[in-house]
């Protein structure tokens, strides 16, 4: 009696099957290891905003406490600008303040504030210095939501009309003020003065 292999629904032998099933899983396993490979050589901070060349979320939020001028998005229109995003509770913040009290005799920089307790975060800036032309306090995190915000500190750059030019995660570095903020926010000056 010849005994044959036995077979499948599909016609294919059960031997054969199993190579099968393992050149695909060797196929996946290969393409997890080239994204894997692709994703380490990428630098987290410059994760990319879906905002960019986009206009700024639509919001309104009162101010920190302590503070008279709120902010939205009108807000954020008509002239080069800097949004912070930034907490009392982040040390991070408090590490790259001095870089924002810097960039504030640039550009004006407004703050958007974190699920902060009010009283700290206005004590926070009463001790630290207020950089801030306008501030608003996002108490819940549902503005911060609509920016796509992954995490405190971010930045933002924005350009006159109101589109966000630039989005730097994380604190900022010395190097990142003086070789792509401050050159960016220069650049988008000059052109909003028509070159000069």
């Amino acid at each position: 009696m010849n005994m044959a292999e036995p077979q499948s629904a599909s016609g294919i032998q059960a031997p054969e099957r199993w190579r099968f099933a393992g050149a695909i899983t060797l196929l996946v396993f290969g393409a997890l290891v080239v994204l894997l490979a692709i994703g380490l050589t990428r630098n987290p901070r410059e994760v990319p905003s879906p905002l960019i060349g986009k206009p700024v979320p639509e919001f309104t939020l009162p101010p920190v406490q302590g503070r008279s001028l709120g902010l939205s998005g009108k807000d954020l229109k008509g002239q080069i600008s800097v949004m912070n995003v930034f907490a009392s509770w982040c040390v991070p913040c408090r590490q790259e303040h001095p870089l924002i009290q810097r960039l504030a005799r640039e550009v004006p920089v407004h703050g958007l504030n974190y699920k902060d307790r009010p009283e700290d975060a206005a004590r926070w800036l009463d001790e630290l210095g207020d950089p801030y032309t306008r501030t608003g306090a996002d108490l819940d995190g549902r503005v911060a939501i609509d920016w796509g915000v992954y995490g405190v500190p971010e930045t933002f750059v924005i350009d006159r009309d109101g589109r966000v030019a630039y989005k730097h995660i994380g604190p900022i570095p010395p190097r990142v003020l003086e070789d792509k903020l401050l050159p960016l926010i220069r650049t988008l000056q000059r052109q909003n003065d028509g070159g000069r």
